[in-house]
């Protein structure tokens, strides 16, 4: 589904609830993306990054939405996941290296960070969690 943010943003949103929304996502993102003129190197990145966060939807909350915005103040991508799960409990934990709260490899909101210039997280327990991140072309 495609809207305009009433700045005549183009935002993109998807819900997440399954495997397939997964790649639907990673698919919708990379079209954003190459058509902003966003490398290759960085399309990857930011690809990968949806991957993640998408997934950490599915794992943890089994439904939500992922909104994807053009920002007016520069020319870039901000992508927000947005749930209603149980929460992130502690979440400067959760950012550490290796963590995990399922017994994986714990690179999902670490390697998130990482491959983003910029990323914010809004969590409590019980209230659910959006995660926003942004790759400036």
């Amino acid at each position: 589904m495609t809207l305009t943010d009433g700045q005549g943003n183009m935002v993109i949103r998807l819900p997440i609830g399954g495997h397939e929304d997964i790649v639907l996502a990673r698919q919708k993102v990379r079209e954003i993306a190459a058509e902003m003129g966003f490398n290759l190197l960085d399309q990857t990145r930011i690809v990968t990054a949806v991957s993640e966060l998408a997934r950490n939807i599915v794992v943890h909350a089994q439904a939500g939405a992922m909104s994807v915005f053009r920002p007016p103040e520069r020319k870039g991508l901000k992508i927000v996941f947005a749930d209603q799960g149980p929460g992130i409990a502690d979440v400067a934990r959760a950012m550490q290296d290796s963590y995990s709260s399922v017994g994986s490899l714990g690179l999902g909101l670490q390697g998130a960070k990482r491959l983003s210039d910029a990323m914010e997280i809004s969590s409590a327990p019980g209230q659910g969690t959006t995660i926003t991140i942004t790759k400036w072309l």
